[in-house]
């Protein structure tokens, strides 16, 4: 299924609806597939992030060649760190420029989205945790991350986390193309393929050191050319079978 969140003119919030073509259909919850209201297009409501995370769990250089532009060696095991939930936002939604930071970067990156708890879950295990996969674009200071040496204060201000637009369930994150747009020319072309650590890798690897939660999200990693973003840009992520992403920058 391909499955939103949004809101309507009526002014309601949080409401799931599946996607089908261009018509979606409110349901009670992202695990059900039974409408419960009238069929709406979507250009008469606006979509909201299709997650609320209780954590976000990210990557760092996990396309060898992102890994290579930033001058890094290659891990031994994934580099993980952690990214509020108060840094999501949905697509459409304006990704804010700190006054604190003059060189902010795009990531476009496939999002995991967690269905069932895991804990200690093998990686043959670790699909069947998966409720599905979502866009995302893990915005970064760029130079605040140079300066602290670390990377909590550069990927956690408010807005750095777009998410959307919808939540796909049945995409194989094997092999999908990751793109990235800026206004309309391609900067990011790679292929989920590439990964250094695949999806389940990941699930598992992260599952030994914390417990996975539902609605629980992982950022999978960027490949090269990151580069910087200004306010009057529009920035899309693209992911095959997953959807396009795109929100200004302000």
């Amino acid at each position: 299924m391909k499955l939103c969140r949004f809101k309507d003119a009526a002014g309601s919030s949080g409401r799931w609806g599946v996607v089908e073509g261009e018509t979606v259909y409110a349901v009670q919850s992202e695990k059900d597939a039974l409408p419960v209201a009238a069929a709406r297009r979507l250009d008469e409501i606006t979509l909201l992030p299709p997650v609320l995370p209780g954590k976000v769990i990210c990557v760092g250089l996990n396309y060898r060649d992102h890994a290579e532009e930033m001058k890094l060696a290659i891990p031994d095991e994934p580099v993980l760190f952690m990214k509020p939930p108060s840094a999501v936002i949905g697509p459409g939604a304006p990704i804010i420029c700190p006054a604190g930071s003059r060189q902010i970067d795009y990531e476009a990156e496939l999002a995991v989205v967690m269905g069932r708890t895991a804990r200690n879950v093998t990686e043959e295990e670790a699909p069947r945790c998966v409720l599905g996969y979502t866009c995302a674009n893990d915005v970064t200071a760029r130079d605040l991350q140079a300066k602290d040496g670390q990377w909590t204060r550069a990927k956690s201000f408010d807005t750095f986390l777009p998410l959307g637009p919808y939540l796909v369930t049945d995409a194989d994150p094997a092999n999908l193309a990751v793109s990235l747009y800026l206004n309309g020319e391609r900067k990011q072309c790679s292929s989920t393929a590439r990964l250094i650590f695949n999806v389940p890798r990941l699930v598992s690897f992260i599952s030994a050191i914390m417990t996975l939660e539902p609605g629980d999200v992982i950022l999978t990693g960027t490949p090269s050319g990151v580069g910087r973003l200004r306010p009057g840009d529009t920035v899309e992520v693209v992911i095959e079978g997953v959807g396009r992403l795109a929100n200004p920058v302000k």
